[in-house]
């Protein structure tokens, strides 16, 4: 039977962070210092991930993206990578990366079985870049780019609109799909942190649409069946799309399909909810009746929707790191 919550939603899809550490700090992620280390032992292994994968599949999720923090950092995960693509009835496997250590690794991702590839990208410019992710090299992160497209992964870049940091690129970027197949996704800014003022940095999908139809004629793409919550365009013989994805001016929380688990274990069935439970005991005992009966009850209390909006939030602030960015 297939994990549906209360509101008929399908949950077919699982966000699965194996690690809060990065090597960036990107001003929306995380603070400056970093996130507060934590025990080795409080950090999900890899056998126990792999259990988690294993008992929510049969359950009815399809598609699993790893995530972190940044995955590429945490040692042995190409191996780990490799053991997921090979659960049966997995329909998919993709991974968002910030893709500065993406040149080295993307052939052994793609053999591992990895499908597609999110990158996490909000500047072309490499001073601007550099302030964004605190110390970030973009040309590590173009170079990593390049390499997972020879090897075959199809690309699509996540960019954060933030007004007064990068919104001076929005065309850049959809002028990089007039000759390349990228997929450009801008995401509206989210107060997970809270910080001051953070209203001053969301700008609305509409006006990130409007400021690029300035300049072009946007095509509404179809979407797929399990092409999550962006709202696609082409330009007129591009070869790539761009995107909006509105988690503040326009909530798309009615075609929610996903939970997320992070790396400490903790189930959550909305980024914006306080309520999670950990699932540490269940999976170190191998009670996988158990754990299939939590991830279910979970789901049951999957919420309608999120409180955010551009004008206030009353959730507690967290760095995006932790959860499984």
């Amino acid at each position: 039977m297939p994990l549906v919550d209360t509101f008929g939603r399908k949950i077919n899809y699982l966000r699965l962070s194996v690690t809060d550490r990065c090597n960036y700090r990107c001003l929306y992620c995380m603070p400056e210092d970093g996130v507060i280390k934590v025990c080795h032992h409080d950090i999900l292994s890899y056998e126990e991930l792999l259990l988690l994968a294993r008992t929510v599949v049969p359950l009815g999720i399809e598609k699993i993206r790893v995530t972190g923090g940044e995955p590429l950092v945490r040692s042995g995960i190409i191996p780990f990578l490799k053991d997921l693509s090979q659960i049966p009835e997995l329909k998919q496997l993709v991974l968002t990366t910030n893709a500065s250590l993406l040149e080295g690794m993307a052939a052994e991702l793609k053999n591992a079985g990895v499908q597609r590839l999110n990158i996490s990208l909000d500047s072309l410019c490499p001073e601007n870049f550099s302030d964004i992710t605190r110390g970030g090299d973009l040309s590590k992160v173009l170079s990593g780019i390049r390499r997972a497209e020879e090897v075959g992964f199809p690309i699509k870049i996540n960019v954060v609109a933030m007004r007064g940091f990068n919104d001076h690129e929005f065309l850049d970027f959809a002028d990089l799909t007039t000759n390349k197949p990228y997929a450009i996704r801008f995401i509206e800014y989210m107060p997970t942190q809270r910080d001051t003022a953070w209203e001053s940095r969301v700008i609305s999908g509409e006006e990130i649409l409007a400021r690029i139809a300035d300049k072009y004629c946007l095509q509404p793409v179809v979407r797929g069946e399990m092409a999550g919550p962006s709202r696609d365009y082409k330009i007129p013989g591009a070869l790539g799309t761009v995107g909006v994805i509105t988690p503040v001016s326009g909530h798309f929380c009615q075609d929610c399909n996903r939970i997320r688990v992070t790396s400490q274990g903790m189930v959550k069935n909305c980024l914006f909810s306080d309520t999670e439970v950990d699932l540490k005991p269940y999976l170190r005992a191998g009670n996988v009746p158990a754990l299939q009966e939590i991830l279910k009850k979970i789901v049951t209390e999957k919420p309608g929707n999120h409180l955010i909006s551009n004008k206030e939030t009353s959730h507690q602030p967290f760095s995006m790191s932790k959860v499984g960015g």
